[in-house]
């Protein structure tokens, strides 16, 4: 097994085929690029939609986090693989299913999933700042809305970037559920390699184009980390800080 592993030739037959892991390489890089940004929108909404006052808000966020967190990833993308078209020929009226394409059912379904996660770290950080500080804002003439921009999220970067790394890395990773649906990814043209030829250089080499995208995100978050950990400058708020300051 180890001299299969050290074997020229074989390595050299696995960099021959390079131009099919760069093109799952970069169908990968853009299911995580799409992903994260949807992720990150509709777990924050839902994160704060969990700590209003409103039962409806509440509970819609608490019915998505647990429908989401209490279900395979697997099995997700493969109901909207499967039973997507035919919901959208419903939907639209058309006269056959209409086809999803790979990248779409990538992104949404890591998406989707990964907001139920990023949803409880929002609600864990916002709860952790003291409701003094949504009080002392909205005395202080800030929205609600603005509250939560100026006073609440700011504090509650700080206290999120760990878990919230450790999510974007865990969504890195799960794309590779594509590979279950043909999806073209990484993993897919990698499984596809190593069945054709038999050479576990195909994994080896997935491994290390997964860590070209998990390490310089890691890095950032570490760079953000301590980015977080200066002393914060005064933020100009329109209505608030710009009238003060006209006062004074």
């Amino acid at each position: 097994m180890l001299e299969g592993l050290l074997d020229s030739m074989r390595w050299e037959m696995t960099f021959s085929e390079m131009g099919s892991f760069w093109d799952g390489f970069f169908v990968t890089l853009q299911v995580v690029i799409a992903g994260l940004a949807l992720s990150l929108i509709l777990g924050t909404l839902l994160g704060v939609f969990s700590t209003t006052r409103s039962r409806v808000l509440r509970a819609i966020s608490r019915i998505y986090v647990e429908f989401y967190q209490n279900t395979p990833l697997p099995v997700q993308v493969f109901f909207m693989y499967m039973a997507g078209p035919q919901l959208l020929q419903v939907i639209t009226g058309a006269a056959s299913p209409v086809r999803i394409s790979s990248f779409a059912l990538g992104f949404l379904g890591v998406g989707l999933y990964h907001a139920a996660y990023v949803s409880e770290v929002i609600r864990t950080g916002i709860e952790s700042v003291p409701r003094g500080q949504m009080e002392a804002a909205l005395s202080q003439g800030f929205s609600r809305v603005q509250a939560y921009r100026y006073v609440i999220l700011p504090q509650t970067f700080k206290v999120i970037l760990p878990p919230l790394c450790n999510q974007a890395l865990n969504l890195v990773k799960n794309t590779s559920v594509l590979a279950l649906i043909a999806g073209g990814d990484l993993m897919y043209n990698a499984d596809g390699f190593v069945s054709t030829y038999g050479y576990l250089q195909g994994y080896i080499l997935a491994c290390v184009m997964y860590f070209i995208i998990c390490f310089p995100l890691a890095m950032l978050v570490q760079w953000l980390e301590r980015r977080s950990k200066r002393r914060p400058r005064a933020k100009v708020i329109p209505g608030i800080t710009d009238v003060a300051a006209k006062e004074a």
